[in-house]
């Protein structure tokens, strides 16, 4: 099913249209790429097998999975780079972020 698919565009149109910034759409995609990671990797360590096969049943395991599961050929590549780029925008912003912390 589409589903994954679905819901990911639903919420970055929800994120675009309420937070309005480029930075918080950056954040968004970090946040559920992280999230999507974590749970596979529950998904591969953990020693309950109905929690296994629940997570690897319904979640996939990174949006680069869900650009591969749904798109092919030069389109793959075109949004596999803008995932990248996506994911170097955001490694900015968290430097930023470093460097421009105050010690408490």
């Amino acid at each position: 099913m589409y589903i994954d698919v679905v819901l990911l565009i639903v919420l970055m149109v929800v994120v675009i249209m309420f937070f309005k910034r480029f930075s918080s759409f950056v954040f968004f995609m970090a946040i559920v790429d992280i999230l999507l990671r974590i749970l596979t990797f529950i998904k591969n360590n953990i020693g309950l097998p109905d929690v296994s096969s629940l997570i690897g049943k319904y979640v996939p395991a990174s949006i680069p999975a869900i650009i591969d599961k749904y798109a092919t050929g030069i389109v793959n590549t075109i949004l596999q780079w803008a995932f990248v780029v996506i994911m170097c925008f955001f490694l900015s912003y968290i430097i930023k972020i470093f460097i421009h912390k105050k010690k408490i």
